[in-house]
């Protein structure tokens, strides 16, 4: 069994269509997205028209729990974050929102290894943001506590992962839309699970920045993002993505 883990796309169709097809050449059978589908991006609704055609197996973000539920709005963030969704509720399907309205926070797969559990923030909350680098004690009742060998929780637009000793794994796939490890392009992970066990590799592909940056400032979107987009970070003096 191969599984390929996305999460954070941002309506960046091009980014995803890129990881995607790399997904497809490794050989994934299921494709599992840990939410914030939309914000930052130039293209909501081709990245969710992608997604849904797609049947990739997605969970609520952040940025899409504001967009489907008004009650949502949270105290204003530093940066662009705000800009970017506020922009987002002007251009967005209402078919789309409706569909953003039926995911849910938190899933869960069962695999040969045992459950792999997946969602962007928590299992409670897609805005909650969970340490993977906590210590192995910590990270083993972590596991235990969500009854999974695999958990897999995005947010960060960092790619992270790590064996927990004989408990199991936690998986970051990082960023497709927006990734922030300072190398532009689109991060996944790829979860192999086989009569050896479970084994985790995360790789990054490359997709056409340069088209993606024009549309950001094209749509007046903040060229910051479009910055982002090319050099994989984020620019220190408007704030940091999350």
């Amino acid at each position: 069994m191969l599984i390929g883990l996305i999460s954070d796309v941002h309506a960046n169709v091009l980014a995803l269509e890129a990881a995607l097809a790399a997904l497809k050449r490794s050989g994934a059978t299921t494709v599992l997205c840990l939410g914030d589908l939309v914000g930052y991006g130039p293209a909501p609704n081709e990245t969710i028209d992608l997604l849904r055609s797609e049947q990739v197996l997605c969970t609520l973000g952040e940025a899409d729990e504001r967009i489907a539920y008004g009650f949502a709005t949270r105290a204003k963030r530093a940066g662009v974050a705000d800009e970017t969704i506020e922009w987002t509720r002007t251009v967005i399907e209402p078919d789309h929102v409706q569909w953003l309205r039926s995911l849910p926070v938190q899933r869960r797969f069962d695999t040969p290894a045992g459950r792999l559990r997946w969602f962007h923030g928590s299992a409670d909350d897609p805005a909650d943001r969970i340490n993977l680098q906590q210590d192995p004690i910590s990270l083993t009742k972590l596991l235990q506590r969500h009854r999974c060998t695999i958990l897999s929780c995005g947010g960060s637009h960092v790619p992270y992962f790590r064996k927990v000793a004989s408990a199991g794994w936690v998986v970051n796939p990082g960023s497709v839309g927006l990734s922030l490890n300072g190398e532009p392009g689109a991060d996944y992970a790829l979860v192999r699970i086989d009569g050896d066990g479970v084994d985790v590799r995360m790789d990054k592909v490359e997709y056409d920045v340069a088209a993606v940056a024009f549309d950001i400032v094209a749509w007046g979107l903040p060229a910051v993002i479009a910055e982002a987009v090319q050099r994989g970070r984020m620019p220190t003096r408007e704030g940091d993505a999350t």
